[in-house]
């Protein structure tokens, strides 16, 4: 097995963007130990490094933006869950998105008596 076939290779900055906002989120709410945070400087170091300067060779300068958002919510992340908090909130579309700020739509299903397994809703 070869290496281009082993690891991750993004198409271009956006692609290598969504793969460690994707990382970031699963290990998020993880246990804090030295290997974790020594790999989330990595991802870091990749972003600040390598998908800056491609961002910056695509030249598109939201992507910039992006990557500079990511930055700084991922360097929070640290901050925050060295002083022994949790990280309430996850990284959406490259920026750090709270819990429950998005609005929750109830739903509310009314079976009507009768032997059809039909819902119904009460107009």
């Amino acid at each position: 097995m070869t290496d281009s076939e082993r690891y991750y290779q993004p198409n271009n900055s956006k692609d290598a963007m969504r793969q460690i906002e994707k990382l970031f989120n699963q290990y998020k709410d993880a246990p804090l130990t030295q290997e974790l945070v020594d790999y989330h400087q990595n991802l870091i170091t990749q972003l600040d490094t390598d998908i800056r300067k491609a961002a910056k060779d695509e030249g598109i300068p939201e992507r910039i933006a992006a990557v500079d958002s990511m930055i700084t919510a991922m360097q929070k992340w640290v901050s925050i869950r060295l002083s022994g908090q949790s990280y309430n909130g996850k990284m959406e579309h490259f920026k750090y998105v709270a819990n429950g700020s998005k609005p929750k739509f109830k739903r509310r299903i009314h079976k009507m008596k009768g032997s059809t397994g039909h819902r119904s809703s009460r107009h």
